[in-house]
């Protein structure tokens, strides 16, 4: 009957709810594939340096066989990056070295006692912030306590020694093991990509009939979640940048992570881009005028092909940053040329396409005067997006030094 909506088939139901479900389940394979390879590799490159340091401290001299005190130092230190590892065994045996002269200096003058045990915890606690131990404040009140407590010289000499050797073993396996993150910043910019690519088809797909105001709120709800995103990604290009510092693989090869700060920087642009355009959309979905873009069935079909084509676009554009290879890695002759193809040739496309649609928005404002802004505003986001694709310079220095998630919070105020 009239006024009624009408209700999808019980099959039709029962089929998107089973698809829904294949795709959840397929992300969380996923997921836990990805995760798992990183925790076995983090676990056996763990193990190792701390075996390695602890039969590197039984060959001191007068080493004993129960002492974990080395292994325990290596897995301290060992972090996630190269330049973070240096960092850490330089600031631990900083703090060692410091909380054992303490309690040497002290414990050859005052006996042990409680409050001399006070004074002691509170005068190396303030030699550790005064030398920006950071984490590893802490360390020297612990290594003056535990040597003021036994009163040795050979447990002061020991302590410093076997943190030198555990410090020594967790630089070596920094050298050796230490991971580039790279590929982590490529699929996050990939996934972020497809993230983008799978909202504006649905955008397209959803303007085949007049858009409920709903739906098209929906859409603008997905766009602001796009926030989030981008800052996982940043995350993510954080972590390769940092893990490129200091990698004796930067001598012979460029900094591989150098080349993903331009393509986030652009699918941040394009991501304000989308949802500005989702703005718009759905401020004509909400539009109670026959003049609004939305309502007309061929300035719907014009726009949603335009849309359709700049989702191939950002999609192509992930692809070609996820198969840049490394410097490493032996480059693939074939792909990556076929995808530049494929995104110019998308880009286009789109060009063409947006030339038809201008000239359908292109109506007198006196003649539908409550619908033009948003025909303008819709023209110029759909332009601005598909600019924002096409090949440019590189930025300046000092715009890429810039962090990104400041320009991120600034730009998506929208």
């Amino acid at each position: 009957m009239k006024g009624f909506p009408v209700r999808p088939a019980p099959s039709e139901s029962v089929g998107e709810a089973a698809r829904a479900v294949a795709r959840r389940q397929a992300e969380q394979l996923t997921l836990v594939r990805r995760r798992a390879q990183p925790a076995a590799v983090y676990i056996t490159r763990m193990t190792l340096t701390a075996v390695f340091a602890y039969l590197l401290a039984l060959q001191l001299p007068g080493g004993s066989t129960r002492s974990v005190l080395a292994p325990l130092t290596a897995l301290l230190v060992v972090q996630a990056t190269l330049f973070h590892t240096i960092r850490s065994a330089v600031q631990r045996v900083i703090g060692v070295t410091t909380g054992v002269l303490a309690a040497v200096a002290v414990a050859a003058y005052v006996p042990f006692s409680w409050w001399v045990l006070g004074l002691l915890i509170a005068g190396t606690l303030a030699l550790g912030l005064m030398l920006r131990l950071r984490e590893e404040t802490l360390e020297v009140p612990i290594s003056a306590m535990l040597i003021f407590s036994v009163d040795s010289h050979a447990a002061a000499t020991s302590r410093i020694t076997e943190t030198l050797v555990g410090a020594a073993a967790g630089l070596a396996a920094g050298l050796l093991f230490a991971p580039l993150r790279v590929q982590s910043a490529k699929d996050a910019i990939g996934d972020l990509s497809r993230q983008m690519a799978d909202l504006l088809g649905q955008m397209a797909d959803g303007l085949a009939d007049v858009p409920d105001p709903r739906r098209a709120a929906e859409w603008l709800d997905r766009t602001r979640a796009l926030r989030g995103e981008i800052e996982r990604v940043d995350d993510a290009l954080a972590q390769a940048e940092e893990s490129v510092r200091l990698n004796p693989r930067r001598l012979r090869y460029p900094d591989p992570a150098a080349g993903l700060r331009d393509g986030v920087d652009t699918l941040e642009r394009a991501a304000t881009d989308l949802r500005v355009l989702a703005r718009a959309v759905a401020d004509s979905a909400r539009l109670d005028s026959g003049d609004s873009p939305v309502k007309d069935e061929e300035t719907r079909a014009r726009l949603a092909a335009v849309i359709a084509e700049l989702a191939a676009s950002v999609r192509a554009y992930g692809q070609l940053i996820e198969i840049e290879p490394e410097p490493f890695d032996a480059p693939d002759a074939q792909a990556e040329p076929a995808l530049s193809l494929v995104l110019e040739d998308h880009l286009e496309e789109a060009q063409r396409r947006q030339d038809r649609l201008a000239d359908l928005l292109a109506t007198d404002p006196a003649e539908r005067p409550d619908g033009w802004p948003l025909r303008g505003e819709i023209l110029a986001h759909v332009d601005r997006l598909r600019s924002e694709l096409q090949p440019r310079h590189p930025a300046p220095a000092d715009v890429a030094r810039r962090p990104l998630r400041t320009r991120v919070r600034a730009k998506l105020h929208v």
